[in-house]
């Protein structure tokens, strides 16, 4: 029985420390992880940088739609992939739904090397 207590304290003290050094080494960085395919998608979306057709800028001036909602579907919009050309070269065309007070907007976004470019918004 005190060999056992003494097993616990010590899987204890360890399991601590190692907790300890990942919020040591991983506490400050913006660390994530994104399993699903449309989390990986939309970081990636989002780690480019963003430009919008002229179509889209004119929805934009027109005040049709404006880009903090547009960067809300990018945050955690939902990506079509039935409807959306993942395999094309050089540049990839995906369909992006809102959700939530967002569901009746879409966008049409081309994603190529190091810019992503929003084509156009639909709006049901």
């Amino acid at each position: 029985m005190q060999d056992l207590r003494k097993r616990f304290v010590l899987y204890g003290f360890g399991f601590a420390m190692g907790i300890g050094l990942v919020f040591l080494f991983l506490g400050g960085k913006k660390a994530s992880c994104n399993w699903l395919p449309n989390d990986r998608m939309l970081q990636i979306i989002r780690s480019k940088q963003i430009n919008y057709s002229l179509e889209v800028q004119n929805k934009i001036n027109t005040a049709e739609i404006d880009s903090i909602k547009i960067n809300l579907i990018l945050d955690n919009g939902d990506i079509d992939f039935s409807k959306s050309q993942t395999e094309n070269n050089p540049c990839r065309k995906y369909i992006i739904y809102g959700i939530k007070e967002l569901k009746n907007v879409s966008l049409s976004v081309e994603v190529c090397d190091s810019i992503a470019t929003i084509k156009k918004i639909f709006q049901e």
